[in-house]
């Protein structure tokens, strides 16, 4: 379970350095070239910038959860990332309409896998939490 927790968290750690360099770094750039980003104009240098920041601050707290995959930590990393990934998914499924049924498709299915990991890997930490828990109390009784 830990594994599988550790391979989760990295994965998101991942893609939110990934897109938080992009965005910090080459804000129009990523503007301009991630598909369905520029289907909700106006850019804006400043936003872009601010939003990869904050991006990058999501990344390293999902990477330490990876690291020292405490429940707590572990919890806490996955609900800030679904602080963002669930209103991110909730405004894109309102504005597909300039979006061809090929982005549509992409990007709903993607949006949705990137909050179905995150729920999943919560469910994954409580459950561990509990066995490890539960074989501790069983260990005091022996």
């Amino acid at each position: 379970m830990t594994l599988a927790l550790r391979v989760g968290l990295s994965v998101l750690a991942l893609i939110e350095l990934v897109l938080g360099v992009w965005t910090l770094c080459f804000p129009e750039s990523f503007y301009r070239d991630v598909p369905t980003v520029s289907l909700t104009p106006p850019y804006s240098e400043h936003l872009f910038r601010d939003f990869g920041g904050a991006t990058l601050g999501v990344a390293i707290v999902l990477a330490a959860a990876a690291v020292w995959p405490e429940t707590r930590l572990v919890i806490i990393a996955l609900l800030a990332y679904l602080a963002f990934s669930v209103p991110h998914l909730v405004f894109h499924l309102g504005h597909l309409q300039a979006a061809t049924a090929a982005e549509a498709a992409l990007l709903t299915t993607g949006l949705v896998g990137l909050v179905v990991l995150p729920l999943a890997l919560i469910v994954v930490a409580v459950v561990r939490a509990r066995r490890t828990s539960s074989s501790a109390e069983a260990a005091e009784h022996r």
